[in-house]
Parts: structure tokens; C-alpha cells; sequence
């Protein structure tokens, strides 16, 4: 058998790729640019006449600290039952169901505005987390009870504006570990669970894009500085990931993340058309 200093030469070929990738940069985090927070005062200004509601768990949380970095800084306020009053200007949100169970989410989302919110907000938003999906996940059945449960709350509420948000995204784990873990047929952090949600996000786009208001978070996420795109290849297709730069654990938002993506949902809010909210049934029925 041929051998290398002593190693088997088929050993020494599989084993000199990951050697070389733990001495090279795993990404770009260190080197990124900074991520410009332009955010306009006309944005701003529109926003302060409206009353949202999101609900979310911590990635929506990294959002609203981003939220609450801008200036001037809307008013964030968490709301604890479906009786609450808002006044305009007010970002409310609640940490709707269980992080790993998204019909929690959907659920609770549609019982507080049920329960009376929706009579007190002119757009909600409801973000699923990353977390919520898994390489086995099931991304038409999710988006079906989603897609069911969005239509029944347009229905019973015309008065509000409902903005859909696609799900985000982790990095993927990539050098001497992602390798190690091909090698003894483990999984690699992100590789099948970011095909779950970019799944989901692409019935997400086919259904709304266009129709209704959708706020693209996976792309956001996605998406460098300079507007190149962070992707993997799986099966001879590219997914998108998230941009490493965005984040310290590859879920979560740090500083970066949250600014960039605080930056672009408030602009985006801020340019949605103004509500109309129907009239009660009993002034309608006025001469």
C-alpha cells in the first residue's frame, strides 16, 4: 500500500482538504463593510401615524433591538393580552407559541387578534424562526395551515394590513468541521434546514410577491453588503444562507444583522399604503 510519512495514501488524500481549510478563512466576518442603516425621516414619520403588532421569538427580538437603535426611535412596546390599547406610533409585539412547534405560533397569532387587537393595529406581522424548521420539515403542509389561517384573519379583519414575512435563514457550517462531518456522515449545521425554509420562502414569494405585502427577511439575510449573495450548493442547486457577517452564533442577529434588517422594515412599513378601515355596520346603516 502506497503511503505518505507513514499515513496511507488514501487516508493522507482525504485528510490534506480539511488540513487545508482549518488554516484558510472560514468568512468574511472580520472584513465585511459595515452595513449603512439608511433609513429615511420620511419613513419614520409615516410610521408614527400607525399602530403595527408582530409576532415573533428572539430573531424577531434581535429585529427590534435594531429597531430600537434608530433614530428617532419608534415607541416598542410588548403586548401581554388582546385587550391592549395602542396608541399611534406604537411598534407593539408579543413572543407568540413555542419556538420548534409553528402552529403554536399561528395559533396565538390569530387568538390575540381575535381576542381584540386587531380592532387597535393597522398591520401585523407575524415571523416564524429559523428554529421552526428541520431538514424533515414538511414546508407545503406549513405554508397550507399558514396560507389558511392568513386568509381567515383578512377575512374577519378587512380593516388591517397583513404583512407576510418569509422564514429566516442560519449560516452554514462550512471548513474543517463541515468537512469532518461529511467524512463520518453527519449532518452539516444549516445544509438541510435552510432547503426546508428556502422551500417555504419560495411558496411564500409564489403566492404574494406582487399581491400582497411580503417583507423578504430570508433575502435580507442573505444578502452582502455590496448586494452579492450568500449561497450553498446542495444536490447541484445553490440555497441561500445567511450572511456570516450577520451573525456571531449563525442564528441569531448580532449588531450588524439587527441594524440591517431594522433599517429595512421600518422603510418598508413606512412606504405601505395608508389603511382604510371599514365603517361599523351601525353607521353604515346612517342616512
Amino acid at each position: 500500500m502506497q503511503s505518505v510519512r507513514g499515513f496511507p495514501a488514501r487516508f493522507a488524500a482525504l485528510l490534506l482538504p480539511g488540513v487545508l481549510l482549518m488554516v484558510l478563512p472560514q468568512d468574511a466576518a472580520a472584513t465585511a463593510p459595515p452595513v449603512k442603516t439608511d433609513v429615511t425621516r420620511a419613513s419614520l414619520e409615516r410610521l408614527s401615524q400607525r399602530r403595527v403588532f408582530f409576532g415573533h421569538q428572539s430573531v424577531g427580538g434581535n429585529i427590534l433591538d435594531g429597531v430600537r437603535g434608530l433614530t428617532p426611535t419608534p415607541s416598542v412596546v410588548e403586548v401581554k393580552d388582546a385587550g391592549a390599547t395602542l396608541a399611534p406610533g406604537t411598534l407593539a409585539h408579543a413572543l407568540v407559541g413555542q419556538n420548534e412547534q409553528p402552529e403554536t405560533k399561528l395559533a396565538h397569532f390569530e387568538r390575540l387578534l381575535d381576542g381584540g387587537l386587531a380592532r387597535q393595529v393597522d398591520v401585523a406581522l407575524l415571523k416564524f424562526c429559523y428554529i421552526d424548521f428541520h431538514g424533515g420539515t414538511d414546508a407545503k403542509a406549513l405554508f397550507e395551515e399558514y396560507r389558511a389561517t392568513l386568509a381567515g384573519l383578512k377575512a374577519r379583519h378587512p380593516g388591517v394590513t397583513f404583512v407576510h414575512v418569509t422564514a429566516p435563514l442560519t449560516t452554514v457550517q462550512r471548513g474543517a468541521r463541515a468537512w469532518f462531518n461529511e467524512l463520518r456522515g453527519k449532518p452539516v449545521f444549516g445544509v438541510g434546514e435552510n432547503r426546508s425554509r428556502e422551500a417555504f420562502n419560495a411558496l411564500m414569494r409564489q403566492t404574494y410577491a406582487g399581491s400582497e405585502p411580503l417583507f423578504d427577511l430570508a433575502e435580507l439575510e442573505s444578502t452582502q453588503p455590496d448586494g452579492t449573495r450568500e449561497t450553498y450548493e446542495l444536490n447541484g442547486r445553490a440555497y441561500p444562507a445567511m450572511v456570516p457577517a450577520y451573525s456571531d452564533d449563525g442564528g441569531h442577529l448580532n449588531a450588524r444583522g439587527q441594524a440591517h434588517v431594522a433599517a429595512a422594515l421600518v422603510t418598508f412599513l413606512g412606504a405601505l399604503p395608508e389603511p382604510t378601515r371599514e365603517a361599523p355596520a351601525s353607521a353604515k346603516a346612517l342616512p
